[in-house]
Protein backbone atom coordinates (compact mmCIF):
# COMPACT_ATOMS: atom_id res chain seq x y z
CA UNK A 1 0.00 0.00 0.00
CA UNK A 2 2.87 2.41 0.78
CA UNK A 3 4.24 2.12 -2.74
CA UNK A 4 0.96 3.58 -4.10
CA UNK A 5 0.79 6.38 -1.54
CA UNK A 6 3.67 8.49 -2.96
CA UNK A 7 2.39 8.55 -6.58
CA UNK A 8 -1.14 9.33 -5.37
CA UNK A 9 0.15 12.21 -3.23
CA UNK A 10 2.20 13.59 -6.15
CA UNK A 11 -0.85 13.39 -8.40
CA UNK A 12 -3.10 15.13 -5.83
CA UNK A 13 -0.59 17.93 -5.17
CA UNK A 14 -0.20 18.52 -8.91
CA UNK A 15 -3.95 18.38 -9.47
CA UNK A 16 -4.72 20.90 -6.73
CA UNK A 17 -1.86 23.18 -7.77
CA UNK A 18 -3.27 23.24 -11.30
CA UNK A 19 -6.81 23.87 -10.02
CA UNK A 20 -5.71 26.75 -7.80
CA UNK A 21 -3.87 28.59 -10.58
CA UNK A 22 -5.04 32.06 -11.58
CA UNK A 23 -7.79 32.21 -14.13
CA UNK A 24 -7.78 35.55 -15.89
CA UNK A 25 -10.77 34.67 -18.07
CA UNK A 26 -14.23 35.12 -16.54
CA UNK A 27 -16.54 32.16 -16.70
CA UNK A 28 -19.08 32.17 -19.56
CA UNK A 29 -22.10 34.24 -18.60
CA UNK A 30 -20.19 35.85 -15.75
CA UNK A 31 -20.32 39.64 -16.05
CA UNK A 32 -17.23 40.19 -13.92
CA UNK A 33 -14.16 41.43 -15.71
CA UNK A 34 -10.54 41.77 -14.79
CA UNK A 35 -9.38 44.57 -12.48
CA UNK A 36 -7.74 46.45 -15.33
CA UNK A 37 -10.99 46.82 -17.26
CA UNK A 38 -13.33 47.56 -14.36
CA UNK A 39 -14.11 51.21 -13.88
CA UNK A 40 -13.31 52.37 -10.39
CA UNK A 41 -15.75 54.62 -8.55
CA UNK A 42 -14.83 58.25 -8.54
CA UNK A 43 -14.69 58.23 -4.77
CA UNK A 44 -12.50 61.36 -4.51
CA UNK A 45 -15.19 63.38 -6.29
CA UNK A 46 -17.95 61.82 -4.20
CA UNK A 47 -16.06 62.52 -0.99
CA UNK A 48 -15.28 66.09 -1.97
CA UNK A 49 -18.81 66.95 -3.07
CA UNK A 50 -20.35 65.30 -0.02
CA UNK A 51 -18.55 67.61 2.39
CA UNK A 52 -17.49 70.73 0.55
CA UNK A 53 -20.03 72.98 2.29
CA UNK A 54 -20.98 70.71 5.16
CA UNK A 55 -20.32 71.66 8.75
CA UNK A 56 -20.66 68.06 9.86
CA UNK A 57 -22.46 66.87 12.95
CA UNK A 58 -21.43 68.18 16.35
CA UNK A 59 -21.22 71.27 18.48
CA UNK A 60 -19.08 73.34 16.09
CA UNK A 61 -21.17 75.49 13.76
CA UNK A 62 -18.83 78.48 13.49
CA UNK A 63 -15.03 78.54 13.69
CA UNK A 64 -13.13 81.82 13.61
CA UNK A 65 -9.85 81.22 11.82
CA UNK A 66 -6.83 83.36 12.57
CA UNK A 67 -5.22 85.42 9.82
CA UNK A 68 -2.29 85.19 9.76
CA UNK A 69 -1.85 81.63 10.91
CA UNK A 70 -1.27 81.18 14.66
CA UNK A 71 2.20 79.61 14.62
CA UNK A 72 2.09 78.53 18.27
CA UNK A 73 -1.21 76.72 17.77
CA UNK A 74 0.16 75.11 14.60
CA UNK A 75 3.28 73.94 16.47
CA UNK A 76 1.12 72.42 19.21
CA UNK A 77 -1.02 70.82 16.50
CA UNK A 78 2.13 69.34 14.94
CA UNK A 79 3.05 67.78 18.31
CA UNK A 80 -0.45 66.28 18.59
CA UNK A 81 -0.20 65.00 15.01
CA UNK A 82 3.08 63.26 15.82
CA UNK A 83 1.67 61.68 18.99
CA UNK A 84 -1.79 60.64 17.80
CA UNK A 85 -2.19 60.93 14.03
CA UNK A 86 1.12 60.07 12.37
CA UNK A 87 0.55 56.30 12.47
CA UNK A 88 -2.45 56.56 10.13
CA UNK A 89 -2.14 59.88 8.24
CA UNK A 90 0.59 61.27 5.99
CA UNK A 91 1.06 64.98 5.43
CA UNK A 92 0.89 64.41 1.67
CA UNK A 93 -2.26 63.42 -0.20
CA UNK A 94 -1.19 59.76 -0.05
CA UNK A 95 -3.49 57.26 1.63
CA UNK A 96 -1.91 55.33 4.49
CA UNK A 97 -4.52 53.84 6.85
CA UNK A 98 -6.46 57.07 6.71
CA UNK A 99 -6.40 59.74 4.01
CA UNK A 100 -3.43 62.04 3.61
CA UNK A 101 -3.88 65.48 5.12
CA UNK A 102 -2.64 67.60 2.23
CA UNK A 103 -5.51 69.70 0.90
CA UNK A 104 -7.98 68.73 3.62
CA UNK A 105 -8.64 72.37 4.55
CA UNK A 106 -9.54 73.05 0.91
CA UNK A 107 -11.93 70.07 0.74
CA UNK A 108 -13.61 70.48 4.12
CA UNK A 109 -14.91 73.38 6.17
CA UNK A 110 -13.18 74.18 9.47
CA UNK A 111 -16.40 73.25 11.29
CA UNK A 112 -16.52 69.85 9.59
CA UNK A 113 -12.90 69.15 10.53
CA UNK A 114 -13.47 70.15 14.16
CA UNK A 115 -16.65 68.09 14.39
CA UNK A 116 -14.85 65.14 12.77
CA UNK A 117 -11.95 65.28 15.23
CA UNK A 118 -14.16 65.62 18.31
CA UNK A 119 -17.26 63.64 17.29
CA UNK A 120 -15.87 60.87 15.10
CA UNK A 121 -18.34 58.08 15.93
CA UNK A 122 -21.47 60.14 15.27
CA UNK A 123 -19.95 61.61 12.11
CA UNK A 124 -19.17 58.11 10.79
CA UNK A 125 -22.70 56.97 11.59
CA UNK A 126 -24.60 59.97 10.21
CA UNK A 127 -22.49 62.35 8.09
CA UNK A 128 -22.56 61.77 4.34
CA UNK A 129 -19.01 63.02 3.73
CA UNK A 130 -17.57 60.88 6.53
CA UNK A 131 -19.41 57.86 5.15
CA UNK A 132 -18.03 58.60 1.68
CA UNK A 133 -14.52 58.63 3.19
CA UNK A 134 -15.17 55.09 4.41
CA UNK A 135 -15.45 53.99 0.77
CA UNK A 136 -11.83 55.06 0.33
CA UNK A 137 -10.34 54.13 3.70
CA UNK A 138 -12.44 51.14 4.83
CA UNK A 139 -11.31 51.67 8.44
CA UNK A 140 -13.16 53.66 11.08
CA UNK A 141 -11.06 56.34 12.72
CA UNK A 142 -10.90 55.75 16.47
CA UNK A 143 -11.78 58.59 18.80
CA UNK A 144 -8.53 60.27 19.85
CA UNK A 145 -10.10 61.94 22.92
CA UNK A 146 -8.81 65.38 22.00
CA UNK A 147 -10.08 68.45 23.81
CA UNK A 148 -11.67 71.24 21.78
CA UNK A 149 -8.46 73.26 22.20
CA UNK A 150 -6.32 70.37 20.94
CA UNK A 151 -8.65 69.84 17.98
CA UNK A 152 -8.34 73.54 17.13
CA UNK A 153 -4.55 73.24 17.28
CA UNK A 154 -4.66 70.26 14.92
CA UNK A 155 -6.84 72.30 12.54
CA UNK A 156 -4.29 75.13 12.63
CA UNK A 157 -1.53 72.63 11.83
CA UNK A 158 -3.61 71.28 8.92
CA UNK A 159 -3.93 74.83 7.59
CA UNK A 160 -0.16 75.28 7.83
CA UNK A 161 0.36 71.95 6.07
CA UNK A 162 -1.88 73.23 3.26
CA UNK A 163 0.29 76.33 2.79
CA UNK A 164 -1.63 78.94 4.82
CA UNK A 165 0.55 81.79 6.00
Amino acid sequence: MNRYLVPIMIFLVGFFAFQCGSNTQPAPGNKASSDSTQSKPKSDTVVMMAGINSKGIGRFDSIQLTHPLDQKMAANGHDIYQAKCLACHKLTDELLVGPGWYGVTKRRTPEWIMNWITNTKVMLDKDQAAQADMVVCLIRMPNQDLTDEQARQVLEFMRKNDGEK
